[in-house]
């Protein structure tokens, strides 16, 4: 039996999940620890994806040999309009599966009417200062609090009518991470409230679909010689006799794109109120002319106008954090 003469792996990873995603809207799984004694703020944001433009700027990174030199880097445009806090919740730990369970709602007073073609409104009136008080008695046994917010698609310049839903985190202690969520429903909350110039995020987004594939294109197998018999674009073998069944690390057809997918440690260049500033004359190809927008450095998984939700990193760079010097923005992308 002949063996491989160089090392040569299947360059697509089996360690993703290769099926389609439920929705177009990703959500985070897991929340960073936040720390008690940090002022209490939200730990995530929402934008939608208008598309991808060059810079000029400082390199910052000190272990980079163009530390201070000025370079061309690729970065994603995110509109960013303000989130609307309509709702908070208290986690406290379930006793038998030892997870979190919501405690207790307290539901914001003007709610948007929009935000029925999403989930069903409470229609009661309820007592909010008699909720704040039952949850304030709670707070001992209080895990986490996090609040929900809706985005505003009009402001985004979108033909979207129904709001997408955020549940985001609040950092800081119980007692004051509850204060300030009680305090910011109801209002709306910007960008520029939640994260600065330099920070970094992770960002997660349901990538684009690109439907069925074959095996080269969705892992990158290698295209056998001309003279195979029942094709080419194929795996050679798909497994031994036995175990008479295909395995799973066999490289197959299937769905490609239109997956969850989350990058870490995207650094923020640029939050900003003119949308000329980094907007193409014609504006962007299926989106437009942005507004409030955001600058991530690098790319970001999704298509345009999709959704794309900010947290604060999980796995976060042990390096300093430098202030962003911008000397070029290009405005000149071809449609």
């Amino acid at each position: 039996m002949g063996h491989r003469k160089k090392h040569a792996p299947r360059r697509g990873s089996l360690g993703y999940r290769r099926k389609r995603a439920r929705r177009h809207t990703a959500r985070w799984r897991t929340w960073p620890d936040s720390i008690e004694s940090a002022k209490p703020r939200l730990l995530g944001f929402a934008g939608y994806k208008a598309g991808m433009t060059h810079l000029a700027m400082i390199n910052t990174d000190r272990r980079s040999p163009f530390f201070k030199q000025e370079q061309i880097f690729p970065a994603t445009v995110i509109e960013t309009p303000p989130i609307v806090i309509f709702c908070v919740r208290t986690y406290t730990t379930d006793q038998t599966s030892k997870k979190l369970c919501i405690a207790n709602q307290i539901w914001g007073e003007n709610i948007n009417k929009d935000l029925g073609r999403r989930i069903s409104i409470p229609t009661k009136k309820q007592n909010k200062n008699l909720q704040i008080d039952d949850a304030r008695k709670m707070l001992n046994n209080i895990k986490q609090i996090r609040v929900l917010a809706h985005t505003l698609p009009k402001e985004a310049g979108l033909s979207q009518k129904t709001p997408d839903i955020l549940e985001i985190k609040v950092g800081g202690s119980v007692q004051e991470a509850f204060n300030y969520a009680v305090e910011i429903l109801d209002q709306n909350i910007s960008l520029n409230d939640v994260y600065k110039p330099s920070e970094y995020v992770d960002v997660n987004s349901t990538t684009k679909g690109k439907g069925f594939a074959g095996p080269v294109k969705r892992h990158h197998i290698k295209i056998l010689p001309r003279k195979t018999r029942k094709g080419r674009r194929v795996v050679g073998c798909i497994g031994p006799w036995h175990p008479a069944r295909v395995m799973w690390t066999v490289p197959r057809a299937g769905q490609l794109g239109y997956f969850a997918r989350t990058e870490y440690n995207k650094q923020i260049l640029k939050i900003g109120e003119d949308g000329e500033e980094v907007t193409p004359v014609s504006g962007f190809k299926r989106y437009g002319k942005v507004k409030t927008h955001c600058v991530l450095r690098g790319s970001v998984p999704g298509s345009t106008k999709r959704l794309i939700r900010f947290r604060d990193p999980i796995r976060p760079k042990l390096t300093g954090i430098e202030e962003i010097e911008i000397t070029y923005i290009s405005t000149s992308a071809k449609n």
